[in-house]
């Protein structure tokens, strides 16, 4: 059985490539999700334009979590004080290694320290989630609603988020995401479910009896009536 290939990772424009490059950072991320999920260094390419806000002993390039929630902590502070706004949900994914997260938060850091927009960065829908990699797979390689909600729900995410009721409503809404597309493709290929037309689909499709009324009364006005009178003979009275 053959697999479609993994799609490509979602990359990044020429001109943040080149950006990157130039600012001369300690390693040059290959890995996006990876290599900026503990924010050391979207600290260093802020170090490059506030170097007193931005002391770069105070980060700390670990993978625990903790490292992640203290560096993240330092950089939410510098980004009130400033009045910068990115999209919670990039933040939040790229903590957590969400596909696309790093690559959409990295071009809003490109647009605000360099003063330069992106073609179609506002337009790009926010959909954090594996849903294009199961959409180019074949439907018997796609996940089940226990590796969705693996796949959507990473454990850093748990851990951050002591709250039972948050985590139980970010569980149902990545069952109702798979619930849909699974609805999707029963019924893109009813064959393979085996899903059979109901007897309203088979029953024939007549118009609405009040159309029926018109057609038949426009039918009797058309329709010529022709009536015949025979003459009878009267007889006289003697």
């Amino acid at each position: 059985m053959s697999y479609a290939p993994r799609p490509k990772k979602t990359g990044l424009p020429r001109e943040v490539l080149k950006w990157l490059q130039s600012l001369d950072l300690s390693f040059f991320p290959k890995n996006l999700r990876r290599d900026f999920s503990n924010g050391f260094l979207v600290a260093e390419l802020f170090s490059w334009y506030y170097p007193e806000d931005f002391p770069m002993h105070s980060y700390d390039n670990g993978t625990s979590l903790p490292t992640k929630q203290g560096n993240w902590a330092q950089i939410e502070r510098f980004l009130a004080k400033q009045n910068i706004n990115f999209l919670k949900e990039a933040m939040d994914g790229t903590i957590h290694c969400k596909p696309g997260a790093a690559e959409l938060l990295v071009q809003e850091i490109y647009t605000v320290l360099t003063n330069r927009r992106i073609k179609g960065l506002q337009d790009r829908e926010i959909d954090f989630t594996d849903r294009d990699y199961q959409e180019q797979l074949p439907m018997v390689a796609r996940a089940t609603a226990s590796k969705a909600i693996k796949n959507n729900l990473r454990l850093t995410e748990v851990l951050a988020e002591p709250s039972i009721s948050t985590n139980q409503r970010k569980v149902q809404a990545i069952i109702h995401m798979h619930l849909e597309r699974r609805a999707a493709e029963r019924a893109q290929n009813p064959k393979r479910f085996n899903v059979k037309p109901t007897l309203g689909e088979l029953a024939v499709r007549l118009p609405p009896s009040s159309q029926r009324r018109e057609d038949v009364s426009d039918e009797s006005c058309d329709s010529s009536i022709s009536v015949h009178f025979k003459e009878v003979p009267v007889r006289q009275m003697e």
